[in-house]
């Protein structure tokens, strides 16, 4: 099936849908009951029939998703996408909360990078029994008092 010319209201299965979108047609499914779609129309054997406005929001989920928005994040900049009395603040505000979480778990990553390579670099991977690295990863937290 071609897609339907700009401004045509599709009326189209899940896996065209799916396949538009670029999504799986399980991920819609889930994105449907979540209700980021609203009311999806059915055909009167109860298929599920998408429009190109439903395909288009399921490509903004999408491109949501992929930069890593989460769920409730995707939920509310759908709802302030669909809003046309929202202000950009909002929207800035959705975003950089996501930005910070980001630039947060980079932050924990470089750290657990920075570990493992000094660890990697003193464990001598020869034949002899002791390792730094099981030495390391063996120790208690600071400040703990539980008995090994």
């Amino acid at each position: 099936m071609t897609a339907p010319a700009p401004g045509a209201d599709a009326n189209l299965l899940i896996g065209e849908a799916a396949r538009l979108s670029g999504i799986s047609a399980r991920m819609l499914r889930h994105y449907e009951q979540l209700g980021l779609l609203g009311d999806v129309r059915r055909s009167d054997a109860g298929y599920r029939r998408y429009s190109l406005a439903e395909v288009h929001t399921l490509r903004f989920i999408k491109r949501a998703r992929d930069l890593g928005f989460s769920m409730e994040q995707v939920a509310e900049l759908v709802g302030l996408w669909r809003n046309r009395r929202r202000t950009s603040a909002s929207v800035k505000r959705v975003a950089q909360a996501h930005l910070d979480e980001l630039e947060q778990r980079i932050a924990e990553m470089q750290a657990m990078q920075r570990t493992l390579a000094h660890l990697v670099h003193c464990c001598h991977g020869d034949q002899r029994p002791d390792c730094p690295i099981l030495d390391d990863l063996s120790r208690l937290p600071a400040g703990s008092s539980a008995a090994p």
